[in-house]
């Protein structure tokens, strides 16, 4: 935020107003930008399960249905803090404020403005999710609820027989569609994919999906929580109270496209960056580390976020070490060009940024 009379930008932590001044748009702060950790958020949900209590070993609390970790949110009323360093308790979305193309990028910056764009989760799907769909940037626009939401899914753990949805089955177009969903046969046009550990499904905006029971899943998607519910399995909460769908918003969203694969192939190579979803709204890409590796960022106009989904690993910059244990983020400001990243002993990381 700013201060309108003087225009320096400042925000509140430890309930008290520190001043940031900025020495120049890039580059030059006061203070010190540095890798930063944050508090997950966690959300009970209806078809939610206890693996991110038991496999992560984060404290849930008394949920007795966690569905989801918000690991990394600039979501509006659902704000990630800083959890270390002299910028402790500071909401993400502050920093960018304040931090601008420090921070995210200049290009970034000037795409997103003061919100950070990428939202970062962990979900565990204890039961089917609703068959769902996410509008894009020009219809979420349409209708004032911010930006759209492409997403990518990568498997962190798979029960036997696990499955997911993504997509349809065979050709179909609006009346085909409304036909199979007034008649509760839905499921017959949807594309089921089994799941193991590592699969990825990259799900742009408009495409039909929903996870299954028995699946651990790492998300990376734009920054929205906008979702048009279309099937909830018939099912009722302890109130006997069913969930809203969203039958009429979904039809303007969806892509009726017929694809032939849906899953993402990918290499696998030790101590090496291999791309796993390259898209306008982020990249992602798989580190399985073996060894010490060396990250040069300097090339990058982005905020990088380290998010590791199996093992751990220490992120050494400058004098100061991070520890990532499976199911941590940390995110990399833009003005961070050079980290060692040293897995014990071994480690797998998304690394995430916007090109």
């Amino acid at each position: 935020m700013r201060d309108v009379g003087t225009g320096v930008p400042f925000f509140l932590t430890a309930g008290k107003t520190e001043l940031c001044l900025l020495l120049s748009p890039k580059h030059h702060t006061m203070q010190t930008l540095y890798p930063f950790k944050f508090s997950p958020i966690f959300k009970e949900k209806i078809w939610g399960g206890q693996k991110i209590r038991q496999q992560l070993k984060m404290d849930i609390g008394l949920l007795p249905n966690c569905g989801e970790a918000w690991l990394l949110s600039g979501v509006e009323g659902n704000p990630t803090l800083v959890t270390n360093g002299y910028l402790t308790s500071n909401e993400l979305n502050e920093l960018v404020e304040v931090f601008m193309g420090d921070l995210v990028g200049d290009k970034v910056y000037e795409r997103f403005g003061d919100q950070f764009p990428i939202l970062v989760k962990v979900i565990d799907s204890n039961d089917w999710l609703s068959i769902q769909v996410h509008p894009d940037d020009e219809l979420a626009k349409k209708r004032g609820s911010g930006y759209g939401k492409t997403e990518m899914w990568y498997v962190m753990q798979a029960d036997e027989n696990a499955e997911l949805i993504c997509g349809f089955n065979q050709e179909v177009d609006e009346l085909v569609y409304m036909s199979y969903l007034e008649n509760k046969k839905l499921r017959e046009i949807m594309n089921f994919e089994q799941v193991e550990k590592g699969n990825v499904f990259f799900i742009p905006a408009g495409r039909v999906h929903a996870l299954g029971p028995g699946t651990l899943i790492a998300e990376i998607q734009q920054t929205s929580d906008t979702t048009y519910r279309i099937y909830d399995w018939d099912r009722v909460d302890d109130q006997g109270n069913s969930r809203e769908l969203h039958t009429e918003e979904a039809l303007e969203a969806i892509d009726y496209t017929l694809h032939s694969h849906y899953k993402t192939p990918y290499r696998l190579v030790e101590n090496s960056a291999e791309t796993l979803v390259q898209s306008p709204f982020f990249t992602t890409n798989i580190l399985k580390l073996t060894a010490a590796l060396h990250k040069d960022y300097s090339a990058l106009d982005s905020f990088v976020i380290l998010f590791c989904t199996e093992g751990s690993c220490r992120v050494d910059w400058e004098d100061q070490s991070y520890e990532l244990t499976a199911g941590e983020v940390l995110l990399l400001p833009n003005v961070i060009e050079e980290v060692n990243l040293i897995p014990d002993p071994e480690s797998v990381l998304l690394e995430v940024y916007i090109e």
